[in-house]
């Protein structure tokens, strides 16, 4: 990946186990990861860098800024994430241009992902 000047760079979600991160996120949507300690967490595939940080001062919420992330195949995606234990926090919905959903990962973030019509 390389550094875009004033682009986004990085996406650190905060994380109540990582351990159930990784297993939902790479299960989900593939991606592998790299342990740096014991609460700390690098995301590797997901389009953009980012972490898991299990010792944030921060904690997962639903209200915070929105991580929206492509597929291909909502439905299949949407299967994907309730099988491996997530929860759907707002059900697909279309929107001019495409449709989406929201999910509620391990440590209770709140993000999205969408598909165009």
């Amino acid at each position: 990946m390389t550094n875009q000047h004033h682009g986004f760079n990085y996406i650190e979600l905060p994380s109540t186990t990582n351990t159930e991160m990784k297993k939902f996120y790479g299960a989900v949507f593939g991606w592998t990861f790299q342990d740096w300690g014991e609460t700390y967490v690098a995301i590797h595939g997901a389009g953009v860098d980012g972490g898991f940080d299990e010792d944030s001062v921060r904690k997962p919420s639903g209200n915070g800024p929105l991580v929206i992330m492509f597929s291909k195949n909502l439905d299949v995606t949407k299967s994907a994430i309730l099988a491996a234990g997530g929860d759907i926090s707002v059900d697909t919905y279309s929107f001019p241009g495409g449709r989406r959903f929201h999910f509620k990962d391990p440590s209770g973030n709140e993000l999205a992902v969408w598909t165009p019509e």
